[in-house]
């Protein structure tokens, strides 16, 4: 196997830490599979350090390089200062899609019916996100507008993508926009969604209202769905759906760079959730969607051996949560390290095993 370089991009927080976790399950000697990793510091104090420039340079080998995985970042909320990372990010790789999957985490209780994966295929770009914003007028008359746009081109990536997600894995395409009310605007996305619906007749197609989406995942039949969905909607909508499964721990987050053929560019996988500060050195912190962040980074590497880490990665975090091997919040006793060291000792094993029967 070719060895392929990993763009590490360093956080704050209780993140950094996570992603140290993340990076000793990814170590050759566990997954038997070796890859170089090129690091950047994208702390809160290096990137205003740096005046955003390390964000930038991180890009630019990313780009290089197609396989990234990040801690989280703090995001300032002061007008004028480094702003959002994953923004410049977005923007500086041509990322179009974040893709996130609600999973059942064995031994936790799930909120509904739900059973199988739920996965949001979020545009990452337009929308409501860097919208021109401002305000007219004076006291009760003051008004406030905004102009948020789509193109056409993400609509085609985010839709074409999903139906090729569903095909995949066996769900069915389900909900969309409100393009009832905003036929020109957010019907632009249904006429994509609609057209990859005859692109892919094979996979079951059950486009609903963006509203009538939320209120049917309350009464989810336990079937595998893919949403595809405008920016915002997708932010919220993927909050909800991790919850859905009890924590928004078990599952990874993945930034998505498309090619014009549909075919993933740049990758960048990383945690859904923020730094957690209060949780910082104390070493309690659940480490498990670092950890599925960088099996899911693994598995966009077509090399059988990275295929078969990937999967390792997998089973192994979650069998370990299965035999009750869990962090505080998932109301166990283990801690951080406790649980990635049984995690590193489950693929080892299966890594070993897997090599004597090839």
């Amino acid at each position: 196997m070719t060895k392929r370089t990993v763009v590490v991009l360093k956080g704050d927080q209780t993140g950094q830490e996570l992603l140290d976790e993340s990076l000793r399950v990814l170590s050759g000697s566990v997954i038997r599979t070796e890859l170089e990793f090129v690091t950047f510091d994208l702390s809160l104090e290096n990137r205003r350090e740096t005046k955003n420039q390390v964000v930038l340079d991180a890009a630019a080998s990313l780009n290089q390089h197609g396989l990234g995985i990040k801690a989280a970042t703090i995001t300032p909320e002061q007008k004028g200062d480094v702003g959002s990372p994953n923004a410049i990010l977005r923007e500086a790789i041509g990322g179009q899609i974040i893709l996130r999957t609600g999973r059942r985490i064995p031994s936790v209780r799930p909120f509904g019916g739900v059973h199988a994966p739920i996965a949001v295929i979020r545009m990452a770009v337009d929308d409501a996100y860097n919208a021109k914003e401002w305000r007219e007028g004076e006291g009760l008359d003051e008004m406030s507008y905004r102009t948020e746009k789509l193109s056409r081109r993400t609509c085609r990536m985010v839709a074409e993508y999903a139906f090729r997600h569903a095909a995949k894995t066996g769900a069915k395409v389900f909900g969309g926009p409100k393009f009832t009310v905003s036929p020109t605007y957010e019907g632009m996305f249904k006429e994509e969604l609609d057209a990859a619906a005859k692109r892919y007749p094979a996979v079951q197609y059950d486009p609903q209202l963006i509203d009538a989406t939320y209120a049917l995942l309350l009464d989810a039949s336990g079937e595998a769905l893919v949403i595809p969905t405008l920016n915002r909607d997708g932010d919220v909508m993927s909050d909800l759906v991790l919850k859905m499964y009890g924590s928004i721990a078990g599952a990874e987050s993945q930034i998505l760079a498309l090619s014009d053929d549909f075919k993933v560019k740049v990758v960048v996988t990383e945690a859904p959730h923020g730094t957690a500060p209060s949780l910082q050195g104390k070493n309690v912190a659940n480490p498990m969607a670092m950890i599925l962040a960088g099996a899911a980074l693994l598995s966009h590497i077509e090399e059988p051996l990275a295929q078969r880490a990937s999967r390792a990665i997998y089973e192994s975090t979650l069998e370990a949560v299965h035999q009750g091997v869990k962090t505080a919040d998932l109301g166990g006793h283990a801690s951080t390290t406790e649980f990635t060291d049984e995690v590193i000792r489950r693929v080892s094993s299966k890594m070993e095993v897997w090599e004597t029967l090839r």
